[in-house]
């Protein structure tokens, strides 16, 4: 099956550039609302067969012309939220960003135990991403989830055999980018596309 991780478009605290992670979290910019209303025809000619999307509103509404083009319920799932900065949200000092991007990178590394400062491990975050993905790319061919960026990244590098950490730690994924992957929660899955640039099933 194809699966299409998307990243919400751009947010108030993605301009501030804050750890902005709290439910239910900001809406889009007027940028951010020009983003999403363009993935109709960016997927025009990919099949969609259901919409996905996390609690924060951000995500929603980044999904939402897609599900009215395809006249689908966007579905909200649990599990599909962003790392969540614990002490650290609400900061944009270089200081706090580089804490949790930190984290983020030791759990990409294989080290799940270390915990967000005043937050949760790795172990909670896959533990959740990885039943909500299940849960959604299970019975059907196509699937689009709607997420954010450094949850994306992390869950790609560890769940995709050709993609290393180092490559999602640095190769960064903007407002609507998009994560293409295909396989299942069952047999593993292969990166395809990464913001629309193709793998061809080499490692990256």
């Amino acid at each position: 099956m194809r699966l299409f991780l998307i990243r919400h478009g751009q947010t108030p605290g993605n301009v501030l550039g804050q750890l902005d992670t709290a439910h239910p979290g900001p809406g889009l910019t007027e940028l951010g609302s020009r983003q999403a209303a363009v993935l109709p025809a960016a997927l025009r000619h990919e099949p969609i067969d259901a919409i996905f999307a996390s609690t924060l509103v951000r995500t929603q509404l980044t999904a939402r012309p897609l599900a009215e083009d395809r006249r689908l319920e966007i579905r909200v799932s649990p599990g599909l939220h962003e790392i969540e900065a614990g002490s650290l949200e609400g900061r944009s000092d270089r200081a706090s960003v580089h804490s949790y991007l930190e984290t983020v990178f030791a759990w990409g590394a294989g080290n799940l135990g270390t915990a967000m400062p005043g937050g949760p491990d790795g172990h909670s975050f896959f533990s959740r991403f990885d039943a909500d993905i299940e849960a959604a790319t299970t019975g059907v061919e196509s699937v689009a989830v709607f997420s954010h960026g450094a949850a994306i990244r992390l869950w790609t590098a560890a769940r995709a055999h050709n993609v290393t950490s180092v490559f999602a730690g640095t190769t960064e994924l903007v407002n609507t980018g998009m994560v293409e992957l295909s396989g299942s929660a069952r047999e593993g899955w292969t990166l395809v596309s990464w913001a629309w640039l193709p793998v061809e099933g080499n490692r990256v």
